[in-house]
């Protein structure tokens, strides 16, 4: 889309503190580049500076001027220093545009009040990206479970006799703690291996905390498809492929990036999940895709877009900052005075 001239969009952007953001691979800076790029007003802040104050959610934002990252024989290049922050003000959320929650995971107490925090944003005056209610409904384990035909034979449990008879029964599964991110203390789980009650003690807190198991899919030495979906449908992927002697593909843990396509089955899992992502305000998501089985709904703050905007000579940012900037409560009406 090409915005009418003198239109102006405020994005605010809840993200961890920009300095710690790696410009090259993040896709909170990707989609903040987009907008601005787009010409419309960028502004950031922190989940743990969120207020309420007469029934309204508050914070100090700071408008953010980004030098694009550029593409370098390559691999995405970033000038030092890549972005210049203006002045601080305290204001209401609401008087942005659109508001992007992309703290980063895990879903810690505190996390979980911000997002009480900006319940207080009228909807019909801001979206907000996702929702707060959509947020806290999605465990991103757990999320995947309601759609049966999509996923992995997986169980949920704390009690490691149960835990113990599915990975005998299957003879190798993967266990997954539920509040993990970036494959973090993700475990293969072999029938017979004499380690197997201390794995699961030690994951499930001695039995206090549930944990999932699936289905160990050898396909994952293939890669570990990364979906992006935009309001339930899929707009671009990346393949993820462990490298080394490890099992896990997540970039976090040193997974090679690879071009890829969207199967149909991919797609026909992706048209199974629209409705309701659409129903629980879930716009900007990644899902996890290993051998045809869905793995894992990714909520909070969803990456990917630098990869496949590399591999793909695509820009998704923009794809998606211009959906945003369609929807009723962007305000796409209101004009530069």
């Amino acid at each position: 889309m090409t915005l009418t001239k003198g239109i102006l969009v405020k994005f605010a952007f809840i993200i961890d503190p920009i300095e710690r953001l790696d410009p090259g691979h993040d896709t909170s800076v990707a989609l903040m580049e987009a907008a601005q790029a787009l010409g419309h007003e960028v502004w950031i802040t922190q989940a743990k500076q969120l207020s309420v104050a007469n029934g309204k959610a508050f914070a100090p934002l700071e408008q953010v001027h980004l030098t694009p990252v550029e593409l370098v024989e390559g691999r995405w290049s970033a000038a030092d220093p890549w972005f210049k922050l203006g002045d601080r003000a305290l204001l209401p959320l609401e008087s942005m545009d659109a508001v992007f929650m992309r703290t980063d995971p895990p879903v810690t107490v505190p996390y979980l009040y911000a997002t009480y925090l900006l319940d207080y944003i009228d909807p019909a005056k801001t979206l907000v990206v996702n929702t707060p209610a959509g947020i806290r409904a999605a465990n991103e384990k757990m999320y995947a479970l309601q759609f049966t035909d999509a996923i992995p034979e997986t169980i949920v449990s704390q009690d490691k006799q149960v835990i113990r008879q599915f990975v005998d029964r299957k003879g190798v599964a993967v266990l997954k703690p539920l509040g993990g991110k970036a494959g973090e203390g993700i475990l293969i789980l072999e029938s017979g291996d004499r380690n197997i009650n201390s794995l699961v003690e030690i994951s499930t807190y001695q039995g206090l905390v549930p944990v999932m198991v699936q289905t160990y899919l050898p396909e994952a030495k293939d890669g570990d498809k990364r979906i992006i979906l935009l309001n339930g449908a899929p707009i671009g992927a990346v393949n993820r492929i462990p490298t080394g002697n490890e099992f896990r593909g997540n970039m976090a843990v040193g997974g090679r990036v690879a071009q890829t396509t969207i199967t149909d089955r991919e797609h026909d899992i992706c048209a199974q999940l629209a409705p309701t992502l659409q129903r629980d305000g879930l716009m900007f998501v990644g899902i996890d895709i290993i051998g045809g089985y869905l793995t894992e709904v990714n909520v909070t703050s969803p990456t990917g877009i630098r990869e496949i905007d590399r591999l793909h000579n695509v820009r998704l940012g923009q794809h998606v900052i211009e959906w945003v900037a369609r929807t009723p409560q962007s305000k796409v009406e209101k004009t530069l005075a």
